[in-house]
């Protein structure tokens, strides 16, 4: 304890101070302390106190003293209590006064934002995404270290240069005034687009911007965006999407296989036509001069060979046409006519199974934006499956019903049968592939038509029919040319 003999002069405002504070002598010994001070001790010994100082204070104390200059927002903590102390030396008298004050919220508060920043520069500095921010007209003004890594440029190097620098030609123009308004009214955009490395190839982006206001104004000052590599992901899209059309391929291939005796009998028809026409021609030939209507018969002969070959030509044709393979190729449809032309391809089929196919067709039906053979392969798998269910339940006539409608700004294209329907649990699986419930079945139409349609955006469905037997129903957005 220190000498009382020799204890230091009461400290200024000793009892009114709010701010506790002590003298210490050179070896950082508390002397006396304040009314505030000894409020904390709670009547201990003044030795006590040495808890409230920092660890290294008798340090602190002799560096004061020998550096002759206070020392100032040394910190420390009691507890879950941040203190702030200040020694300030009495050179004459060999001692340093030290005053404290509570800055427990400052600390946190400051603590707080270290972390934050430790956060984000770790964030920043190892994401494999770019971080960019940007002036309102796409200009970088920074830019996360990803850049290197995912366009060859370091920050600086992209820094004050625009973003359109860098965008494929094809996607800039999809770029501009539809994203300035998408961030002035909502504040978030999001885009798929083309950028240039360094290197001279592209890689796809998808990025997520956020506006960032001006308090007052609320104008945009300022654009932050994250933008993520998905070059492998598109690849992988446009593979997948050239498997299915395979895939798609080798079924169309299969049905023509079923379809056989129906496609002999179609190309058949005609060309026996041609046939008994022609015969029938040469004959009128032979007695143009004693049968004066030999010449009329001739004449009404050649036009239905024509007729009959045009239709041979059209059967060819439309085979050919749904038998293609190659890329998908979206093109405006005409629902009716698409429907039609799918009910003749199985027509043949419906006569040997006594179906009736009935068309509910508007007339005034917009039109599809989609792939014709795709979507036509599609019906045509729907109404042989309907055919098929008829088959299960009716030994003689039938039906089945192919319509088109439209929905809250979708097409609806239904096919109903009069089978057997299906249960809940069955209607859940029967777009699973390798499911059916043929017993010569591959288990493969449902589950690549449900494909298909979803690729044009749309939704294929099983429901039971309200009239007995199952419903399917295909929705298709309407889109403008």
């Amino acid at each position: 304890m220190p000498d009382t003999e020799h204890l230091p002069p009461a400290l200024p405002c000793e009892d009114t101070d709010p701010q506790p504070a002590l003298w210490l002598d050179a070896d950082g010994v508390p002397l006396r302390a304040n009314g505030a001070f000894l409020r904390w001790l709670e009547d201990a010994p003044l030795e006590e106190g040495r808890r409230f100082l920092p660890v290294n204070h008798p340090q602190l104390a002799r560096a004061c003293l020998a550096q002759q200059r206070a020392i100032e927002d040394v910190e420390a903590w009691v507890g879950e209590r941040g203190l702030l102390w200040h020694f300030i030396p009495d050179l004459a008298a060999g001692r340093v006064l030290a005053r404290c004050r509570d800055a427990t919220q400052a600390l946190r508060r400051e603590q707080d934002a270290t972390r934050a920043r430790r956060l984000y520069r770790l964030i920043t500095e190892n994401t494999t995404d770019l971080i960019s921010r940007h002036t309102p007209d796409g200009r970088f003004l920074d830019a996360s270290p990803a850049s290197w890594r995912l366009l060859g440029y370091w920050p600086e190097q992209l820094r004050g240069r625009s973003l359109r620098d860098f965008l494929h030609p094809a996607d800039a123009e999809a770029l501009g005034e539809a994203e300035l308004e998408a961030l002035e009214q909502a504040g978030y955009h999001t885009a798929t687009y083309r950028l240039q490395h360094r290197e001279g190839h592209y890689l796809w982006f998808e990025t997520a911007s956020r506006a960032i206001r001006e308090t007052y104004t609320g104008s945009v000052v300022e654009v932050v965006s994250v933008a993520r590599d998905i070059t492998a992901r598109v690849a992988a899209d446009a593979r997948k999407r050239q498997l299915e059309d395979e895939l798609a391929h080798t079924a169309r291939l299969v049905m023509l296989g079923e379809l056989a005796s129906g496609i002999a009998h179609e190309i058949n028809q005609p060309l026996a036509a041609v046939m008994n026409y022609a015969s029938a021609g040469q004959r009128y030939l032979q007695h143009l001069d004693d049968n004066p209507q030999a010449e009329q018969r001739l004449a009404l002969g050649l036009e239905k060979i024509s007729e009959h070959a045009a239709h041979a030509s059209a059967v060819i044709r439309r085979l050919r046409a749904f038998l293609r393979k190659g890329q998908r190729r979206v093109q405006p449809l005409d629902v009716r006519e698409l429907a039609r032309e799918t009910v003749q391809l199985c027509a043949w089929e419906a006569a040997r199974r006594q179906v009736e196919i009935v068309l509910a067709l508007p007339d005034d039906l917009p039109t599809l934006l989609a792939d014709k053979v795709l979507l036509e392969q599609v019906l045509l798998n729907l109404l042989r499956n309907a055919m098929e269910a008829n088959g299960e339940v009716h030994q003689g006539p039938s039906r089945v019903w192919l319509g088109a409608r439209l929905d809250e700004g979708s097409m609806l294209l239904e096919v109903r049968d009069q089978g057997p329907g299906l249960s809940e649990t069955a209607r859940d699986r029967i777009f699973t592939p390798f499911f059916t419930s043929k017993a010569e079945g591959l288990g493969l139409g449902l589950s690549m038509s449900r494909n298909i349609v979803e690729g044009f955006g749309g939704e294929l469905d099983a429901l039971a029919a309200p009239q007995g037997g199952l419903l399917m129903r295909c929705r298709l957005p309407v889109r403008s040319e």
